[in-house]
C-alpha cells in the first residue's frame, strides 16, 4: 500500500509549482490537462491523459520502472471532462459513473508498492455551509463519495505576503489534516520535496532491495 497525500488549493495558489524540487527521475508526473510547468521543466517526462483507466495504467508503468514518486496534477479534470463529455446524457447513472472512476483511480494508486508516494493535485470549492474541499463536478457526485476519506494526508495551499505555502491543520471549515508528528508547523514552505522527505522519514519508507544475480 503506497503513501497518498492530496493537495488542495486554488489555481495560482502553488500547487504545481510545489513540484519544483522534486528529482525528475524518481517522479511520474501524470496530467489531466494539457499546459506548461511553471518553472523550468529539463528533465521533467510528463503524461497527458483524463481517461482514469489510462492514468492508473501509466502509474503502474512508471512505478514498474523504477518511479518513486507519483503525482497526479489537475485531478478535478478527470471528473469535469467525463462529465462535460457526457453532458448529453439523461438521468443520474452518470454521476455515480463518473464517482466510481475518480475512486478507481484513487484506489488504484493507494494499492501501489508500499514504496511509493503518490500525491494528488485538485483546486478546491467551497459548499453551501461555507466549507472548503475538493472541487468535483457537484451535489449529485459528492452524494456518491467524500473523496478526502481516502487519504490519510491533505495539505492545502495558502499564500500569505507573497510567500507560498502549505497548511497543514484543519481550521474548522475545510478538510485539511495530517498524522499526528508529521509536520512540525501548522504552516510549511510549498514544497512536495520537503513533503516527501518527511513522509519517507515518518513512515521510514525504504526502496525494495534489488535482486541479485549471481
Amino acid at each position: 500500500m503506497s503513501i497518498t497525500t492530496l493537495v488542495l488549493g486554488q489555481s495560482g495558489t502553488g500547487k504545481t509549482a510545489s513540484l519544483r524540487n522534486l528529482d525528475p527521475a524518481k517522479v511520474a508526473l501524470i496530467k489531466a490537462t494539457e499546459k506548461p510547468l511553471p518553472f523550468r521543466a529539463a528533465g521533467w517526462n510528463q503524461y497527458t491523459t483524463d481517461a482514469w483507466a489510462m492514468m492508473i495504467q501509466a502509474a503502474r508503468k512508471a512505478v514498474a520502472n523504477g518511479k518513486e514518486i507519483v503525482v497526479v496534477d489537475d485531478f478535478q479534470y478527470l471528473m469535469a471532462n467525463e462529465f462535460m463529455r457526457r453532458s448529453d446524457e439523461k438521468g443520474f447513472e452518470k454521476f455515480t459513473e463518473i464517482a466510481r472512476h475518480a475512486w478507481e483511480v484513487i484506489s488504484a494508486m493507494s494499492a501501489l508498492p508500499a514504496h511509493v508516494r503518490v500525491y494528488i493535485l485538485s483546486h478546491t470549492q467551497d459548499d453551501d455551509y461555507g466549507r472548503t474541499k475538493i472541487k468535483t463536478i457537484g451535489k449529485m457526485l459528492d452524494e456518491k463519495i467524500t473523496l478526502e476519506g481516502l487519504f490519510t494526508t491533505v495539505l492545502r495551499t495558502q499564500v500569505q505576503d507573497g510567500n507560498y505555502q502549505f497548511r497543514t491543520v484543519n481550521n474548522g471549515s475545510d478538510t485539511v489534516k495530517a498524522p499526528m508528528g508529521l509536520f512540525d508547523s501548522d504552516v510549511i514552505e510549498n514544497d512536495l520535496a520537503a513533503v516527501d522527505k518527511a513522509v519517507v522519514e515518518y513512515y521510514t519508507i525504504t526502496a525494495p532491495q534489488q535482486e541479485q544475480i549471481a
